[in-house]
């Protein structure tokens, strides 16, 4: 339910993000014996639906069925070469609403999953799996993600970042916290969380491994509640409206990042928000009036190893539509994004995913009009209209070159 983006496995399984389920639901958690639960959730009021899906499905009143929420906020698993088969929810990976699976195969053969909670304050999260990928054999890695440690991030002042697995009966993780069983860590993931210590982020979105360097890179969206007495190390801009990018470099071992490594190192790729007027605000100093960017979401690797970033924008605040940006992560070009493609008014861009040749883009246009006939406060150049070429309905928009030609949309 509520799909967001996900990631593809090696072995070609597609998995899905359970993200903002909580909005589906209606009732009072003060009525409920998980009233803690739910609101940690934010299952605090009624369903943003009109009319509500519990009118018609008790399933969604949490006053008569106060686990159903439980059912929801995993990372979803299937396989598309098989008709019959049936999505699996992976549990291992814990409950939140994830955005976004980083997925990269470790030198030692195991799989390790990133992924975000998207959410204010909540946290960064890193999946390693027990067992190694078995190469060329689907079956055989048909339930690798069933077994693993999940891990939340804390960042330091040192810019270092340790890795705290959440594993039940260790640390805080135990039944004098109420805690029974290692499904229990993963039903709370984020008071789990809470508990060991992690660090609250401005709402991290995408993750995504080069493929070049082996470096993580976290998109987060933005915080426009945190006060200057919450700023952390990773999230040093208080009221941060514009979001940023952080980039996180898993030690080496014989030229190899080890990404089940519990201790890294991590640095800041670029603050976002114009820089000419927003505090803060860092790039490359050759950054174009046309190059900076606001609320980056999703993104995405060429086989260049070029960041590709799309954005969800609070467009009151920067007067601009939606893109597409690319930038360099290493050498003279690093942070210095361009400008790729817009989205209409009032769209979000998202979802972008290249071809395995690296000439073809896909990228979705979400909600495009929603937003038409709003009037903003001021006029802005970086606001394409609506032409007949743009429907206004959500989009699929398919981005081809030959050579170094754009020759089709």
């Amino acid at each position: 339910m509520n799909n967001c983006g996900g990631g593809i496995t090696p072995w070609g399984t597609v998995l899905l993000c359970e993200e903002n389920f909580d909005g589906y639901f209606s009732g009072d958690p003060a009525k409920t014996n998980t009233a803690e639960l739910l609101k940690r959730y934010g299952l605090v009021s009624e369903s943003r639906f009109n009319p509500a899906w519990a009118k018609h499905y008790a399933r969604f009143n949490i006053e008569k069925e106060p686990n159903e929420p439980n059912r929801f906020g995993w990372v979803v698993e299937f396989n598309p070469h098989n008709p019959d088969s049936v999505p699996v929810k992976r549990t291992a990976l814990g409950r939140f609403k994830h955005e976004g699976c980083g997925l990269v195969v470790n030198p030692d053969g195991r799989i390790v999953i990133y992924s975000g909670d998207d959410e204010r304050f909540d946290y960064l999260y890193r999946f390693v799996s027990r067992d190694a990928y078995t190469p060329n054999d689907r079956e055989a890695n048909r339930n690798l993600l069933d077994h693993g440690t999940l891990y939340v991030a804390r960042f330091e002042d040192n810019g270092k970042l340790r890795w705290l697995p959440l594993i039940f009966g260790e640390g805080p993780l135990t039944e004098k916290n109420g805690f029974t069983c290692q499904g229990d860590v993963m039903i709370e993931t984020r008071r789990a969380s809470d508990l060991l210590g992690a660090t609250p982020m401005d709402r991290p979105e995408d993750v995504e491994v080069s493929p070049v360097n082996g470096r993580v890179y976290v998109i987060l969206t933005n915080n426009s509640k945190r006060k200057p007495d919450q700023v952390n190390p990773a999230n040093p801009r208080a009221a941060n409206r514009h979001g940023h990018i952080l980039e996180l470099l898993p030690p080496t071992d014989n030229n190899s990042r080890d990404h089940a490594a519990d201790e890294f190192q991590w640095d800041m790729l670029m603050m976002c928000g114009n820089p000419s007027t927003d505090e803060g605000a860092k790039y490359h100093p050759q950054t174009s009036e046309n190059g900076w960017l606001s609320c980056p979401d999703n993104s995405t690797f060429d086989q260049q190893g070029r960041l590709w970033i799309a954005t969800d924008n609070a467009q009151e605040d920067t007067h601009m539509a939606d893109g597409i940006y690319a930038c360099d992560v290493t050498g003279p070009g690093r942070a210095l994004p361009r400008l790729f493609f817009s989205g209409p008014r009032g769209a979000e861009v998202s979802g972008v995913c290249f071809t395995p040749d690296n000439r073809t883009l896909f990228l979705s246009v979400q909600h495009p009009a929603e937003e038409a006939n709003s009037t903003f406060s001021q006029p802005s150049t970086r606001w394409p209209d609506f032409s007949p070429g743009i429907p206004p309905r959500p989009s699929v928009v398919a981005i081809t070159r030959r050579d170094d030609r754009v020759i089709g949309t």
